[in-house]
Formats: structure tokens, sequence, C-alpha cells
């Protein structure tokens, strides 16, 4: 079974979340986590993971809703936590590229990691043109007590992956990795222990090769698998392996067996 950890089911349209998730599980995804990014939307996913038994959500607000000004306190956060559905505080972090408001977005961050910490739920972390300030207060909030996350849709540095790694964080790994020009990114995925690895797609965006420029939906995170399968000398059945259990020992509140 395939996890993918991370998507957005409500960026489709209703008639096609039926679909998706059908054309899924044909191709071995057993469990979605449709994420949240803006605390408008977070009704919507809830009511997808009521109907879909396969679905899992978060809550939370980008960084780039964050810059445009939303902002949740963590206990506003904690409060939204007590559906079983919702497994994770996210999708939350920096993003500098093309977006502003530093100060904002930093708050928002810090929020949701209070949130994650006192709750115990892992944050989702979005980082993009922003590793040295994602180092700084990653390692920061750290000192002030643990707390679980994952650095999802990885296409930062190898700076900023072990030091993930170092906190004990896991990186996912999007179609991004099948991409010509993402060496980089597979030289990470070679590089950091295949315990702290999952797979995503952040569908509907960033489709895999072969299917770049189509829109992008969870039954491609076999494409994810398949690429790590080829960059570790595995088969696609020990990667699937690999990166569920560890979706299982992250999202703790999934109550599903390990799989063998």
């Amino acid at each position: 079974m395939i996890v993918d950890s991370h998507c957005h089911l409500n960026h489709f349209s209703q008639e096609e979340v039926e679909k998706v998730i059908t054309n899924a599980k044909e191709s071995g995804v057993g469990i979605m986590q449709t994420i949240c990014t803006t605390i408008s939307e977070f009704a919507d996913l809830l009511k997808i993971a009521h109907s879909y038994t396969q679905v899992y959500t978060s809550v939370g607000v980008h960084p780039s809703n964050a810059a445009a000004g939303e902002y949740i306190s963590a206990e506003d956060l904690i409060k939204l936590t007590t559906d079983k559905e919702v497994i994770g505080i996210g999708e939350t972090g920096l993003d500098f590229y093309k977006q502003g408001n530093a100060g904002k977005q930093m708050k928002s961050f810090l929020a949701h990691i209070e949130a994650a910490r006192e709750i115990g739920l892992p944050l989702i972390i979005h980082a993009r043109a922003a590793d040295e300030e994602m180092i700084n207060v990653l390692e920061s909030e750290m000192k002030k007590g643990p707390f679980t996350a994952v650095m999802h849709c990885f296409a930062s540095s190898d700076k900023l992956a072990q030091k993930a790694i170092e906190l004990g964080l896991y990186i996912s790994f999007s179609g991004i990795i099948t991409f010509k020009n993402a060496k980089v990114i597979r030289d990470i995925a070679t590089s950091i222990p295949y315990e702290r690895v999952l797979v995503e797609t952040d569908s509907p965006y960033l489709s895999p090769e072969p299917h770049r420029g189509k829109k992008n939906e969870p039954a491609m995170t076999k494409y994810v698998v398949d690429c790590l399968a080829k960059l570790w000398d595995k088969s696609s059945q020990e990667v699937e392996v690999i990166t569920t259990n560890n979706f299982f020992e992250l999202f703790t509140k999934v109550k599903i067996e390990k799989v063998e």
C-alpha cells in the first residue's frame, strides 16, 4: 500500500473527487491526507475526510495566506484538531519566493509550532526560498520543546535536509524528484535515512514524469515510489513498505497496523 501524505482533494471539483479516489485505490494508494491551507476550507476538507475511509486531513494556514494577513492562534488550531480525521497541523512554514510579509509568516509559523508541540500532532512544513530562516527557527524552537514534523514537497538545499534529519524530522518527496533537472533533490534522497522519507503528490499540482503538464492526482504517487526505488536500488514494493510505515510512525493518530 502507498500513502499519499500530501494532496489537495478540495482543489478538484466535487464531481472529480470520487473518480480521483477510485483511481488512487486502483493504483495502490490506500491512504491520502488532504491538506488545509486556509481555515475557510477546513469544513470542506472535513466533509471529504468523513466521506471516504481512505482520506484524512489537517488544519493550518499556508504561508502565502499568512503573508496576506490570515492568522489563527495555537489555541484555536488545537480546538480544530479534536475530530478523529484531523491528523496533522499545517501546512505552515515560510515562503519567500515572491512572497513578502516575513513577520506575518513567522508569527503564523510559530503559532503552528506551538500547537503541534502542545497537542502532539506533526507539523506539515512548507519551505521555499527560506532555507536559512527555516534552519534558524527549527533549531531555536526545538530547544524550547520537541515537536514532530515533515518537510513536505522537499525541493530545498542539502543543508536544510540534513538539519531536518538531525532534528528528527521527516522529508517528503513529490513528483519533483522525477524531473530531469532535479538531480540535487535525487542526491538528497540517497543521502538521508530511509526511515525518514515519505512520499506525496501535492496534487493537483506538480505531476511527475512522464505526465508533466497534466493534472496530478494521488494515483501518481506510484511514480515517486518508482523513482525512489531506482535511487535506492530497491523494489517498488520495498519502498512502499518503508514510506508507508514511516507515515504511520509520524502520523500516529492513524490507527492502522504496519504493513509488511
